[in-house]
């Protein structure tokens, strides 16, 4: 008998559409991911909801690993830090010493090629001393069901998904000063990344890792997209994507509205050709804000 579809909320706790069990394709654990607005419904496999994309139609659902669950000889899960496009990311811990890691469940059909995972080490190895990164540590093997899956273990890094810092706070936005500061600090750390010719590729509320400290924030980037070779759009594509980020912590269109000129002169209305020609790095934006008269 087919079981009935169950109901799926979202994160305001409305009903978003109904969902469908299907078969769960092999996994790959490992830390990255992609844009949320991507998603080609026709090959996606696994648990998928109807109705609740950026665009209608399909997307995957959570794999949802329970705490207590065991990933091969070496780790179990905390909890689910958070989710994207290629999968979800878990607080895992060794088993035998307690140290708190990270790992990611990548979805069957985003799952990266020999090539490209060897470029993706690769790339995470040459950025270990940008403090905003997330450091790998090992590759690993484990059995999720009946599947063998691969697993690449990174730092744990203290904090909270922003998303769910942003849903804690008063009207689930941050003040103009609270957020100049947060972006000040996602500046300061990316700044480097791009000195290295390196970019992040998708910049957004579920892959940053954030933590009240002093007047500032301590932020930490979960994982990053590979797009291919590094170029000058997609450095300036982050910039855009940082500046998104302010956007949204102020409350998007009606917090926009009512903020001030220190906001409104680096947002400019989210126009990316204004945005490109005044920051065309993270370091043009992180020296914008110092000098900034407000």
């Amino acid at each position: 008998m087919k079981k009935p579809a169950k109901k799926v909320a979202d994160e305001s706790g409305k009903s978003k559409g109904r969902l469908y069990d299907a078969p769960i394709a092999p996994l790959f654990i490992l830390l990255f991911q992609g844009p949320s607005t991507m998603i080609p419904n026709h090959i996606l496999l696994g648990r998928f909801v109807a109705g609740s994309g950026t665009n209608g139609g399909l997307r995957v659902a959570y794999f949802n690993l329970k705490p207590g669950t065991t990933l091969g000889r070496n780790y179990f899960v905390v909890e689910q830090l958070g989710d994207g496009w290629e999968g979800e990311v878990y607080k895992v811990e060794e088993r035998r010493t307690g140290v708190l890691r990270a790992a990611k469940i990548f979805y069957e059909s985003r799952r990266l090629t020999p090539a490209q995972l060897r470029r993706y080490t690769q790339k995470m190895y040459r950025l270990r001393f940008c403090p905003l990164v997330t450091q790998y540590h090992h590759r690993d093997v484990a059995r999720v069901g009946r599947e063998s899956v691969e697993i690449l273990v990174s730092d744990f890094v203290e904090g909270e998904m922003l998303s769910d810092f942003l849903a804690r706070q008063p009207k689930k936005r941050l003040t103009s000063f609270e957020a100049l500061h947060l972006l000040y600090a996602l500046a300061v750390g990316l700044e480097p990344v791009h000195y290295k010719g390196e970019y992040h590729g998708d910049l957004h509320v579920n892959n940053v890792m954030v933590k009240r400290v002093g007047l500032g924030f301590d932020v930490h980037l979960i994982d990053f997209f590979d797009l291919g070779k590094s170029s000058r759009d997609r450095v300036r594509s982050d910039v855009i994507d940082l500046i998104s980020l302010l956007y949204t912590v102020m409350g998007g269109k009606s917090g926009y509205a009512k903020s001030g000129p220190e906001i409104r002169q680096i947002v400019n209305g989210r126009k990316r050709g204004l945005i490109s020609q005044k920051f065309k790095t993270a370091g043009q934006l992180r020296i914008a804000l110092e000098n900034m008269e407000w």
